[in-house]
Order: C-alpha cells, then sequence, then structure tokens
C-alpha cells in the first residue's frame, strides 16, 4: 500500500497561551503520513521482482523499495498466475446508487406508506437492502409516523393521571392488560410520509379467530400470564386476577387498568381488597401511559412477520 503526506491546516477555536500570553489567529501547519489505498506502479512491482530474481535478498528488497512482504508476494503469485506485473482492476465493490430515480421511489413509498422498511425492501422491483430503504427515506425526506391515533384523547387528564404515577414508588405500580392475535394482526400501525405531514389508512375492526392473554408487568418483568380463547369478559378476568395475579401482590400496590367494560364492576375491587391493593383507570383512549402496551407490541411485531408465511399462528392457543 502507498502513502501520501498531507498538509492539514488547525485553527483553535478558542484564544491560546503561548510562553503565558494570550495569543489570536494561530495556526498550526501539520505533515503526516497518511495511508491510503492507492496501488504500487507497474514500474515498481517490475523492479522488485527483478531484484529478486538477480538473487538480491528479499528483505533489502523490502527496504529499497519501502514495500510491504506480503506484497512482493502477492505479486511473485500473480505473475506466475497471470503473467502480468499489473494490478488487479475491477473487483473493487463499494455501494453502488441500486435506487436512483427518486421521484419513482417517493411514488412508490406513497403507494406502500404502511409497510415497513423490510417489506419495502422486499417489494422493490430490484434487489436492495432494508438499509438502503432507510437511507432513501431519509433522502427524501420520509419520516415514520403511526397511522391513526385518537381524537378524544383528554390531555388534561392524561396530566393528572401522570402526576398521579409520580407520587407512587415504582414497587407500588403493576400495569395490566389484554392483548389479542387475529387476522387483523398483519397490518401495520405506522407509515411514511414527507416530513410534517400527516400518514392515513383504514383498519377492519372485525375480530374473528381471536386468542387473547392476560398478563401483569412490574418493574421490567411480565408475569402471572394467562391465555384464553375468544374474547376477554367480566368472568375470564375475574378468574385471572384470583387466580394468577392475586398470589403475586403485594400490600399497598396499585393495579393499573384501562377502561374497558369488564375491567369495571363484578368482584374485582373486592378481589384487590383480599390483598390489600387498589385499582387505577387510566384515562379514556391512552394505551400510550400503559408500560406492558410495549410488551404487546414487541410480541405482534415478531407475530406479524410471521403471519404472511405461518397464517396458522392466530390459531395457536
Amino acid at each position: 500500500m502507498a502513502s501520501k503526506t498531507i498538509r492539514v491546516k488547525i485553527v483553535p477555536a478558542n484564544l491560546l497561551y503561548s510562553n503565558g500570553q494570550l495569543v489570536e489567529g494561530v495556526v498550526w501547519e501539520l505533515l503526516c503520513e497518511v495511508k491510503m489505498p492507492v496501488a504500487y506502479s507497474k514500474d515498481l512491482r517490475c523492479k522488485a521482482l527483478a531484484a529478486v530474481e538477480r538473487g538480491i535478498p528479499k528483505k533489502d528488497v523490502y527496504e529499497m523499495f519501502n514495500i510491504g512482504r506480503n506484497s512482493l508476494y502477492l505479486w511473485r503469485k500473480r505473475l506466475e498466475e497471470t503473467g502480468s506485473y499489473s494490478a488487479k482492476t475491477g473487483y473493487q465493490k463499494g455501494y453502488g446508487h441500486k435506487i436512483t430515480d427518486l421521484e419513482v421511489f417517493k411514488s412508490f413509498v406513497q403507494q406502500h406508506a404502511d409497510k415497513t422498511q423490510a417489506e419495502m425492501a422486499e417489494l422493490w422491483p430490484g434487489e436492495v437492502s432494508r438499509r438502503t430503504i432507510s437511507r432513501m427515506l431519509k433522502k427524501i425526506g420520509f419520516t415514520r409516523k403511526k397511522t391513526y391515533g385518537y381524537q378524544e384523547r383528554d390531555e388534561q387528564k392524561r396530566q393528572e393521571f401522570r402526576k398521579g404515577l409520580a407520587r407512587l414508588k415504582p414497587e407500588q405500580i403493576i400495569y395490566c392488560d389484554e392483548s389479542g392475535m387475529d387476522e387483523r394482526d398483519g397490518q401495520y400501525d405506522y407509515g411514511y410520509s414527507p416530513e410534517g405531514e400527516r400518514v392515513y389508512d383504514l383498519k377492519s375492526e372485525s375480530r374473528r379467530g381471536r386468542v387473547n392473554m392476560i398478563a401483569a408487568w412490574h418493574q421490567g418483568r411480565l408475569f402471572a400470564p394467562f391465555t384464553v380463547e375468544g374474547s376477554c369478559n367480566r368472568h375470564v378476568f375475574e378468574v385471572w386476577l384470583e387466580n394468577c395475579l392475586l398470589p403475586e401482590l403485594q400490600p399497598h400496590q396499585v393495579l393499573i387498568l384501562d377502561n374497558a367494560t369488564f375491567h369495571k364492576g363484578g368482584r374485582i375491587v373486592e378481589i384487590l381488597a383480599q390483598a390489600k391493593c387498589e385499582v387505577w383507570y387510566l384515562p379514556p383512549y391512552s394505551p400510550d401511559l400503559n408500560r406492558i402496551e410495549q410488551c404487546w407490541s414487541w410480541l405482534k411485531s415478531r407475530i406479524r412477520k410471521q403471519l404472511k408465511h405461518c397464517p396458522w399462528v392466530c390459531k395457536l392457543t
């Protein structure tokens, strides 16, 4: 590998001290040797190999021409195999621009805005990687956004709920929720659009062949899991609460639940009172305040990737 000497100018951002005095506008010039991937010339290769043929020790040849032992070995090998002293050409791979038409790519993204980067890579006409898709999305200024939200949220109630949580100790808070799996899990809740613009999509509310799992989340630990085929109701929830969660609870803990109808009434308060615990309900349309939602999101992400190839996953209980 050849080397090049480059000149570097360094300008200090702040005032500098020199012999105890402040000096302004000091500029240094450095000469440094930097290894650059430049092929040795054909003439140099020829002279080095000729020196070896004349019987000059290889160690002396290394020093004479300032080359490495491996370079000389590779040159001799190439000469024996091809009869040429020249360096190899055409083997440098590098990263080519596999997506060159930005307008075509922008139309493609708008058409598949609800797909993940990996799914876009599969759908693109040519062979590209997810990272290529990611780079091109940044290049055209498209960012990921959730495709739907909840206009019915009450921000004041959400702020009050957060303040209430802040008054509790972390060990007091138990998050609880259900998550279901059905054919709708193949839909992706996020999409891509130009920065500053919303992206819209529709999803079905029908739930066929549903499998539900109930669990609790506490300080990074998912526990008391319970699976049931079909939809949850108050009876199912009370069975889980009394037989799975109650033995795990400590006095004065607070169970965080959403506002599902079957989370209210019945024997729920009575069951929690046995463990000297209470229940707090999330503000309306605020699933993002329930920490266990992140666990379900991770699970559904894995399921979503498999449903295309394994539709029978939804039938597992």
